[in-house]
């Protein structure tokens, strides 16, 4: 397993033994909670991008478990996607994306897209 990987396969940060989901989600969430200070109150979108790989029923329990997280923290998710939206030849991984909502960027991201690779129906 390695943590930090891009998406072309360049170098990650740490490289260990597969592990279980939740402590995957868990040393992941770490960093990214290390980046920003989410505290309660705070509404946050949540993009679980699979990289090729990784069934879709898998990023739904990377999902799950970044979503335990937030809610111990009692941070609102208030947008969700899970799916492949980046990937690169079947390379297996994910990505986990947040992003601190504001009112303006909370509007936006409920707006209704629809690309050849993302789509939201509002």
């Amino acid at each position: 397993m390695e943590i930090g990987m891009g998406i072309h396969g360049e170098p990650g940060i740490i490289r260990k033994k597969l592990a279980a989901a939740d402590i995957i989600v868990d040393e992941m969430m770490e960093r990214i909670f290390e980046e920003t200070d989410y505290k309660c109150g705070d509404r946050v979108a949540v993009l679980i991008n699979g990289l090729g790989g990784t069934p879709l029923e898998e990023l739904y329990i990377l999902f799950r478990r970044v979503s335990q997280l937030l809610e111990g923290r009692e941070v609102s998710v208030a947008h969700v996607w899970v799916g492949e939206f980046a990937t690169s030849m079947e390379m297996a991984g994910a990505s986990i994306s947040i992003l601190h909502l504001d009112a303006e960027l909370d509007t936006l991201m409920a707006a209704p897209a629809n690309t050849p690779f993302f789509k939201n129906v509002g």
